[in-house]
């Protein structure tokens, strides 16, 4: 897939503020601080699409960025450790599961995975919390320029076992690294096959 355009549209405090649900969507959502800003703009080839920031917890809203005129990326808030409320992270937390849940055009949830850790109960709990509400999803790991390839095939390995234990199919993953895009031709490859199929599906 060549990407031709890629613009910011919108940034939505829930569900129902989200452009029309008449395109097909891919949430991207990952602990924060995982790369997930570089990761998009990557994937767009363009570097100032998605805000990056050392601070974790700067996205708050539902961010949707159209592509090629033709799919949307969904910038999700993360979860995790940023240093807001309890009354901010509830309230993140049900925006993020109203949409995940209600979102029509939603395709798959590309979840992030920081490749330079081992398992994190954190993203084991997200995952788990997808196969309760059936949402399809795709494993990506990235940071894994920033790490030398035994430790990320290692961590790789262990966080896959470790869903093995309870989980009977795995899903797809991805290995990646925003600095040498690494796997972006694959997911973008992936991302083309969905689209065709969503768009046979209408």
């Amino acid at each position: 897939m060549v990407i031709k355009s890629s613009s910011y549209i919108i940034s939505s405090p829930d569900y129902t503020s989200c452009p029309k649900a008449d395109k097909p969507e891919y949430a991207f959502i990952g602990r924060s601080n995982v790369g997930k800003s570089s990761l998009i703009n990557m994937l767009t080839n363009n570097d100032k699409l998605a805000k990056t920031s050392n601070t974790p917890g700067k996205t708050k809203l539902l961010n949707h960025f159209i592509i090629n005129d033709q799919w949307y990326i969904v910038d999700l808030p993360g979860y995790g450790f940023a240093k807001v409320s309890l009354g901010e992270r509830k309230r993140w937390e049900k925006m993020i599961e109203d949409y995940l849940r209600k979102r029509e055009n939603l395709v798959t949830v590309f979840v992030l995975i920081d490749s330079r850790h081992s398992p994190q109960k954190l993203d084991l709990e997200f995952v788990d919390d997808l196969r309760k509400w059936q949402i399809p999803f795709i494993l990506v790991f990235t940071k894994s320029d920033k790490e030398n390839q035994r430790t990320v095939s290692q961590n790789v390995k262990s966080f896959l076992d470790k869903m093995r234990e309870t989980w009977q199919f795995l899903p797809q993953h991805f290995v990646t690294s925003a600095i040498k895009k690494l796997g972006r031709d694959k997911i973008l490859s992936l991302i083309e096959e969905m689209n065709a199929e969503f768009d046979n599906a209408e």
